[in-house]
């Protein structure tokens, strides 16, 4: 079975570098525009309840119905949200926020174990549901913290946090192989994806 983790596409706070988290960003004309139709065809995709993913997940997987996990929704950037780091760079909370590896909780948001433990505790039964109904593969579209947070906990070879962000419109292809995941929990990492016209986008 393979597992495709994708991330939405281009929203205007993708360019602007500003943190998105919780805010119902739309995708912008230019995300929309570039995003094209996948080369599988799966029945579901599993998306984020935001409509950034979920307008991706029709982009890319037009004829596939949608159901919502509510813990893929991105992590809480709190007050940080609707901000870039140009706008902060002399703000204390940011700043000791950013000097500790962004660990730490956002004021009034998230801190990255925690949207990790989330995120990850809904992946687990998705995977052995998907592989109990013998299907060839489990697609779910949400957000770059995400992924990163997935890969981090589950993909080999095995890598940091920020060593798997991924491009607007794309993202992971994993394979699942009954003894590692049973071993150890790991998925190996087949291959990059993107679903963009002209390649990658920022």
């Amino acid at each position: 079975m393979k597992i495709y983790l994708l991330r939405h596409g281009k929203t205007a706070y993708n360019a602007e570098h500003r943190y998105q988290g919780h805010r119902d960003i739309p995708l912008s004309v230019e995300g929309e525009a570039e995003l094209i139709r996948a080369d599988l065809d799966p029945a579901v995709v599993y998306v984020s309840p935001l409509r950034r993913a979920r307008r991706t997940a029709e982009r890319l997987f037009p004829d596939a119905g949608q159901s919502v996990v509510e813990a893929f929704i991105e992590m809480d950037f709190g007050a940080f949200e609707g901000r870039n780091y140009l706008e902060m760079e002399d703000d204390r909370d940011y700043r000791a926020w950013v000097d500790g590896g962004c660990n730490g909780r956002c004021p009034g948001g998230e801190d990255r174990p925690e949207f990790c433990r989330r995120v990850c505790a809904a992946f687990v039964p998705l995977v052995e549901q998907t592989v109990g109904q013998g299907l060839p593969e489990l697609v779910i579209v949400a957000h770059g913290g995400v992924l990163m947070a997935l890969m981090e906990q589950f993909a080999l070879p095995e890598r940091g946090y920020f060593d798997w962000e991924a491009p607007n419109g794309g993202g992971y292809v994993l394979v699942w192989e009954a003894g590692l995941w049973q071993s150890s929990r790991k998925l190996r990492l087949l291959e990059s994806v993107q679903y963009t016209k002209g390649g990658v986008s920022c």
